[in-house]
């Protein structure tokens, strides 16, 4: 489903992965995000911003709302 919203969003949202077993960054991306949980999606405005954190699956539509929020 992220693969989909992926090409939906393309030019308008950056989508990243990290796969934080195997990353070298991935302790501290969990760190800095306070993350616990995988999945956990961390949405960021194009300021910087975290604009929220949702942890576990989502729905399609959970995760087109996160989406359309962005600044």
């Amino acid at each position: 489903m992220v693969d989909r919203l992926e090409k939906e969003y393309q030019g308008k949202v950056e989508f990243r992965r990290v796969d934080v077993e195997k990353d070298p960054q991935g302790p501290a991306l969990m760190q800095q995000f306070k993350a616990q949980y995988v999945p956990t999606f961390v949405f960021i405005n194009s300021d910087g911003s975290t604009a929220a954190i949702k942890v576990g699956e989502l729905s399609r539509g959970d995760l087109q709302k996160a989406l359309d929020g962005l600044k």
